[in-house]
């Protein structure tokens, strides 16, 4: 059982990891408090910031004088401390290995393939002036489409959840990124029934959490739409 004052979390809302571990947080009920660190200000490359993290990213958790960066580090740190329900990472072996598995074949895969696609359509037009690179992102889409498959084929299958039949830190992990192109306006399971189901699910077991954690996201959406 953990002990001591809430733990503190520096966050980006606009990062896809900061809202998963933002979610389980508040899913879990876990004492906590938000230390905002807008990246676009540059608050990462503060000597404050720096300090607490020399690699200058976020999240960053911070539990009574232990600092822990990487957001697949610090959702299973919390789900492992904290009294949360077991199922956000099982402690049976089989099945939180699903979890460590997926975890693992995220970071290369729908991570950086969503990520791709919203640098492409937002971020670099929008702070470097330029149109977007229309054969970059056509081929960012196409990885994506490769990933999407392998969510659809090797994970979810017949199954409710990434990983089995209740919501894990995976589903929080996935959903995350896959909601990040939206920010321009490209709903990416828009034709993928399955997976649109899947959302709905992780969606309907998080709660408001979902909306709140978007919330940043949806805003920079309904700019992007409003530039159109």
């Amino acid at each position: 059982m953990a002990t001591g004052g809430p733990v503190e979390v520096y966050l980006d809302m606009l990062s896809q990891p900061c809202r998963a571990i933002h979610i389980l947080l508040n899913c879990a009920h876990i004492p906590h408090r938000v230390r905002a660190v807008a990246l676009r200000k540059g608050e990462h490359k503060t000597p404050e910031f720096t300090k607490l993290n020399p690699m200058q990213k976020v999240p960053v958790l911070e539990d009574n004088g232990f600092v822990l960066t990487e957001s697949d580090a610090i959702l299973k740190y919390l789900a492992t401390k904290y009294v949360v329900p077991e199922h956000w990472y099982p402690w049976q072996p089989e099945r939180r290995a699903r979890v460590d598995e997926y975890a693992a074949w995220h970071h290369t895969n729908t991570r950086a393939r969503a990520a791709k696609v919203f640098l492409l359509e937002v971020l670099l037009p929008g702070r470097m002036g330029v149109p977007v690179d229309e054969p970059r992102l056509k081929r960012a889409l196409s990885e994506l489409d490769d990933t999407l498959d392998k969510l659809e084929t090797m994970f979810l299958r017949r199954q409710p959840f990434l990983c089995g039949d209740d919501v894990t830190i995976a589903d929080l992990l996935a959903v995350c990124e896959l909601m990040q192109p939206l920010g321009g306006g490209r709903d990416v399971l828009k034709d993928r029934p399955l997976l649109q189901r899947w959302k709905c699910r992780v969606q309907a077991a998080v709660g408001q959490s979902f909306n709140e954690a978007h919330a940043v996201l949806f805003a920079v959406r309904d700019r992007h739409r409003g530039r159109l």
